[in-house]
């Protein structure tokens, strides 16, 4: 078998002295304000077309705040909007900062109206955002569509 083919710990340095290339095989290790990066809060935002709901969890998946654009008084239709996201991250950010949480890793999931404006909303609140994460769910199969709306 030919020596090109495997991977070295020579070609791994090279990897991990590139900035260019993030993550690297260290960033779990990485600290941030003297906490190792896979152990940072998460906080979750769920974007879809008629809400926005912001989980704030322990590394672990132990959920500590939870947020939605329902909870802080968006009824009805003006839940899906991008100023209700953005109202709703503001609040989520406040109360982790009063729980003591200052860096967060965030992981967005849709792509609903107040995707950007929750992210945003949680950086006015006064947290530190180390990483982005989309984790949208892609299906490879083709899925049942909606049934034709009647009028």
């Amino acid at each position: 078998m030919e020596t090109k083919d495997r991977l070295h710990l020579s070609d791994t340095a090279e990897v991990d002295s590139n900035p260019d290339i993030f993550p690297t095989l260290r960033t779990p290790d990485m600290l941030v304000d003297g906490v190792p990066f896979k152990h940072l809060h998460i906080a979750h935002v769920k974007a879809t077309r008629n809400n926005t709901i912001i989980t704030i969890s322990e590394h672990n998946g132990d959920v500590l705040i939870l947020k939605s654009c329902g909870t802080e008084g968006f009824q009805n239709a003006r839940k899906g909007t991008n100023i209700a996201g953005q109202a709703t991250g503001v609040a989520a950010g406040e109360k982790a900062i009063t729980e003591g949480i200052k860096n967060v890793r965030v992981a967005v999931q849709g792509i609903g109206p107040g995707r950007f404006p929750a992210i945003k909303g949680l950086q006015l609140a006064g947290l530190n955002i180390v990483s982005l994460t989309d984790t949208t769910p892609i299906t490879y199969c083709n899925e049942r569509p909606r049934k034709q709306r009647r009028l």
